[in-house]
């Protein structure tokens, strides 16, 4: 399957008492293909993954896999500030039957130069033949990753491409510009979206799409097709919801907005906590003001996604 469109950055539910909720996580999934998404990134930044253990790791990635299905490539996130210790998790994931590639960011915390994130992710790639996307996120971690440095890991066999998430138009221009076709330059923020696919983007890695799942794909495969008058059209509408979801750290919006939505308990793992009562509110009533809630007649009270 061909890796392209729109992928969601999956949640990972947590129970009350803040296990990870496996039926939950199958329901996202489920509701997520059914909804039109392209492809899944379970396990990454959206997933909490910085505060699961490795066997809830592994587990979350399994599930993701299993109720997909085969029916969506599935890429899990893999990301570790220590290159043995990546290394040993992404030959772990080699034994994941079904699952189609990882998701590697750069390493977090000890900011290491351009030769330092080459030499890290080239080991990542060749521990594995799965496909190696990887994952630029500076905000995050502290380090960018240089056009150059992804044009010297595109010769590597199985590093297929990069979610671009440092906010830099000019330097993901750069990329699109300068990298061979083959290679696949994904947007990594959902407000980015449309610059990046218009400048020749693969796709989008979305936040937004946990909880407008139908709407993202919709938006992203009519850019992909150059009907630009239905994706800015989709893009002017949700935009607002695009942005909201980073009000607080990230996930805490997205979480409430579920939680909102009944996918989900609005349960977060320290360091990580739920929104603020102030920006609760504002979010529900921007959930309103956008249709995403019903009554259902039959009990008078119930609230469903439209």
């Amino acid at each position: 399957m061909e890796l392209m469109g729109c992928g969601t950055a999956l949640v990972t539910p947590f129970r009350r008492d803040g296990s990870v909720d496996e039926p939950a996580l199958h329901a996202l999934v489920t509701w997520q293909i059914e909804s039109g998404i392209d492809f899944l990134v379970p396990c990454g930044t959206t997933g909490e993954a910085s505060t699961l253990t490795e066997v809830e790791w592994l587990r979350a990635i399994e599930v993701v896999v299993a109720a997909a299905g085969g029916r969506v490539p599935v890429f899990a996130g893999c990301t570790h500030n220590s290159t043995h210790e990546a290394v040993a998790r992404v030959q772990k994931l080699s034994q994941v039957h079904g699952l189609t590639g990882v998701l590697s960011a750069n390493p977090y915390y000890n900011r290491p130069g351009q030769e330092g994130q080459y030499q890290h992710f080239r080991a990542i790639a060749e521990a594995t033949e799965l496909p190696v996307l990887l994952y630029n996120i500076p905000s995050r971690t502290g380090a960018n990753l240089e056009p150059a440095t992804v044009l010297r890991l595109a010769e590597l066999k199985n590093v297929i491409g990069v979610k671009e998430s440092s906010g830099n138009i000019a330097q993901i221009t750069e990329l699109l510009t300068t990298a061979p076709r083959s290679f696949k330059v994904f947007a990594g923020d959902d407000g980015l979206a449309l610059p990046v696919l218009a400048l020749g983007g693969a796709g989008l890695v979305s936040v937004a799409s946990n909880v407008i799942p139908g709407q993202m794909a919709r938006m992203v495969g009519a850019a992909l097709e150059n009907d630009w008058v239905d994706a800015r059209r989709i893009n002017r509408q949700f935009f607002r919801l695009m942005q909201a979801h980073f009000w607080e750290a990230s996930p805490a919006p997205v979480k409430a907005v579920l939680h909102m939505l009944g996918r989900g308990e609005d349960v977060l793992r320290l360091p990580m906590v739920p929104v603020s009562d102030a920006t609760r509110r504002r979010l529900e009533r921007m959930v309103g003001e956008l249709g995403m809630l019903v009554r259902v007649p039959a009990t008078g009270d119930d609230l469903r996604m439209f």
